[in-house]
């Protein structure tokens, strides 16, 4: 017989958040949903979306049954590069909201049983942080200067950048100022580098953490966690190809070995706080193993697993880095996390659709089709591993990455500069729809930032609720069993169980979970009882289960 998605029933999201809520090592099985504020819900109409907005669709995240919320940056920003420019770590941009703003949301998320996750950015300020306006008005040989990395340039009247680094956004990584004097920005020259051997960065930024605490967020995603400490010297690097934003090269301003006594700090500060707050490092490293340095049991609670994001729709690949994760990460106690997409990369729902490659984009139909029926199946899979998942905004409505987005429009600082990346990261912010009709599709009424295409609304919430086979659906009744049944979401091993070629199959107690990477149907064993399925399975009289294509199946044994 055929079995559909929505083959088992599932426990009231509302009734399970207050046990989860209450329970401890909450973070080792979390599913954390990623909010892109200025994209997630406008509430006053200027097209920008806002704290409010957040604050007015949590019952909407309670009810799709993730377990917290983690908020891109909403601080004060001349938002060069959309808030990951800030100027004032302690206030909330006016375009988002206030203080009050913040506090409310964050108050309303604990009586839902959400907790809250703020991004911190420590690696860079804005240039129009106070810091950063002193240092270049006081002149060459300000004190305030050694708070960031400046520095007189080479050649015979220093016209050329202290060394050779280039900047992730394509282009030198040094800017020269009206003096002479050369400051150090790995990302964007409105973002300098701050220098964290300067005693007072590292006070600054502890004040801040307790700041945020008292505020009662319950963690901090660190940007760039791993770009804080440079190598001694600024050593060139010599002959290179271009840097990438999402690359794991070893690199002298990246995962330097001195990054982990900040956190070892910072650490002390979080555990005197009660309700168990945590830190997620964003951590692009070489290997899982040197991720794993980051999530030692006197540093960092989690770290995005890049290295799994980074996997094409792949039997063997997948099980490889599957494998590789749970090996490192079991020594020093620390979840996997799983992850598919995020505010930097494309969608994996376009970037299934033609794999390999991070920046691929449909271009057909049929492709858009390949690429949800991969995404629904990888879906499932990371929810079957064990560990923390994180899900970015829209990608439980299966959206796609908007690739026609026109040039006028754009406002990724990396397109605007021709040495770096594609810009692609406009794609997946476009602002997501709630709503089949109006003019931002419930986003909000006054349109929004980045232009929404035409039929955006067939893939909004509104239109996809109640109905069978849906996204959205396969999604809260993903999230529903999963936090139903306690062989799912922590631990550190899974059972491999034989598979043909192109199929991943595993136990982890009364829970087995088959998916099939190829093109074609497959047959296996029925494991059991259909939990979920991502496509319509077909069972055998004979005790065998029909996969289609790009398909991943739950079943329990019990």
């Amino acid at each position: 017989m055929s079995q559909q998605p929505s083959a088992a029933p599932a426990p009231s999201p509302t009734s399970a958040v207050a046990t989860v809520a209450k329970r401890r090592d909450w973070w080792r099985d979390a599913v954390i949903y990623q909010v892109y504020p200025r994209s997630f819900a406008d509430s006053n109409g200027d097209g920008m979306g806002d704290l409010e907005g957040v604050r007015s669709r949590l019952p909407y995240l309670r009810d799709l049954g993730v377990d917290a919320v983690w908020l891109s940056p909403f601080y004060a920003s001349p938002q060069a590069d959309a808030g990951y420019d800030v100027a004032d770590y302690r206030a909330v941009d006016p375009m988002f909201g206030n203080l009050l703003d913040a506090d409310a949301l964050i108050r309303e998320a604990r009586e839902l049983g959400l907790r809250i996750i703020v991004d911190l950015v420590p690696n860079h300020s804005s240039d129009q942080h106070e810091w950063f306006k002193r240092a270049v008005a006081e002149g060459s040989g300000s004190p305030l200067r050694d708070r960031y990395h400046f520095r007189p340039g080479k050649g015979e009247n220093g016209e050329l950048p202290p060394n050779d680094w280039e900047s992730i956004f394509g282009g030198p990584a040094w800017t020269r100022v009206a003096d002479g004097d050369w400051y150090l920005h790995l990302f964007a020259p409105e973002q300098p580098d701050f220098n964290w051997e300067h005693p007072a960065v590292g006070d600054e930024f502890r004040s801040i953490l307790r700041f945020w605490l008292d505020m009662g967020v319950d963690g901090f995603r660190i940007d760039v966690a791993h770009g804080l400490v440079k190598a001694e010297g600024l050593p060139d690097l010599g002959s290179h190809e271009q840097l990438k934003l999402l690359g794991n090269d070893v690199m002298p301003f990246f995962d330097q070995d001195g990054v982990h006594e900040i956190y070892r700090q910072w650490r002390l500060i979080l555990d005197e706080y009660s309700g168990e707050r945590i830190f997620v490092a964003e951590a692009w490293t070489p290997t899982v193993e040197r991720t794993a340095n980051y999530v030692r049991p006197d540093e960092l609670h989690q770290a995005f697993n890049f290295q799994y994001l980074g996997t094409a729709w792949d039997a063997e690949e997948l099980r490889q880095v599957i494998d590789r994760t749970l090996e490192s990460m079991r020594p020093v106690g620390a979840p996997a996390t799983w992850v598919l997409s995020n505010h930097d990369v494309t969608r994996h729902a376009t970037r299934f659709a033609n794999p390999p490659g991070l920046g691929t984009q449909i271009r057909t139909a049929g492709d858009r089709a390949l690429g949800l029926r991969r995404a629904r199946a990888a879906t499932l899979l990371m929810l079957a591993l064990p560990g923390s998942a994180y899900v970015y905004q829209g990608e439980e409505l299966g959206l796609p990455d908007v690739v026609d987005l026109p040039d006028e429009v754009r406002q990724d600082p990396a397109y605007f500069r021709g040495a770096g990346q594609d810009g692609f990261r406009d794609g997946c912010r476009v602002p997501i729809p709630w709503t089949r009709e109006g003019s931002s599709y419930g986003f909000g009424d006054g349109g929004s930032w980045l232009p929404q295409p035409a039929g955006w609304g067939e893939l909004s919430v509104e239109a996809q609720t109640g109905v069978p086979g849906s996204t959205l659906e396969l999604y809260r009744r993903a999230l529903a069993v999963r936090r139903s049944r306690s062989d799912l979401g922590a631990g550190d091993s899974v059972e491999w169980l034989k598979a043909p070629e192109g199929v991943l199959a595993f136990r982890r107690g009364e829970f087995v979970c088959v998916a099939n990477t190829t093109g074609e149907s497959v047959t296996t064993p029925a494991y059991g009882r259909v939990l979920l399925a991502s496509g319509e399975v077909t069972e055998t009289n004979d005790g065998e289960a029909k996969l289609p294509a790009d398909t991943t199946v739950w079943f329990t044994t019990a």
